[in-house]
């Protein structure tokens, strides 16, 4: 029973975090602003966070800054982005080294604005990934939000992601989807 009472107590701070998250939305945000929240939801780092637009039939990220001119995603190709929006289901891996997929993007050199911490953790591998369409009211992916946990192995990347971090993760996708930055230029 104490156990119960304890995870409502989490559930109910969780909540009010998400708040803070909609609350944002009044304000035109950044989408910096915005992914700094959502890590700090989470509980990971700045650099184990990606937001990606669609556009014109492919993924573009517009979080991290250093990934923004990275190139493209496109939605027919294998890409665990690529798949969320397109599948529009979302995905999570807590064993995403065992799994092959483009590695590309890992190695870009992330950390402008970032902690010491979060610097050392930007071009590790990621272990760990949650991966979430977002979608607009009617229903059109306008993009995907990713968290990662990224380490030298699994062990050193953190917790593994629960059922409840990706509802929290689903949530939160509910919320950017109405960010002026989202919404500016979605497909329909």
């Amino acid at each position: 029973m104490v156990s119960a009472g304890n995870q409502g107590s989490g559930i109910r701070a969780a909540k009010a975090t998400l708040s803070d998250l909609a609350g944002m939305i009044f304000d035109s945000p950044s989408a910096e602003r915005v992914c700094v929240k959502l890590a700090q939801i989470l509980g990971v780092g700045r650099n184990e966070v990606a937001l990606l637009k669609l556009g014109k039939g492919s993924l573009r990220f517009i979080f991290p800054p250093e990934l923004r001119s990275a190139g493209v995603l496109p939605l027919t190709g294998s890409a665990v982005a690529a798949r969320t929006a397109a599948t529009r289901s979302p995905l999570l891996s807590n064993s995403f080294m065992q799994v092959k997929h483009v590695s590309l993007f890992e190695v870009v050199k992330l950390g402008a604005g970032a902690d010491e911490e979060d610097n050392s953790r930007g071009q590790m591998p990621i272990q760990k990934i949650m991966s979430v369409p977002v979608m607009c009211s009617g229903g059109n992916v306008m993009g995907v939000v990713q968290i990662s946990r990224k380490g030298l192995d699994a062990s050193a990347a953190g917790a593994d992601f629960t059922n409840a971090d990706l509802t929290q993760l689903e949530q939160a996708a509910e919320i950017l989807a109405r960010m002026p930055f989202l919404q500016e230029g979605a497909e329909t």
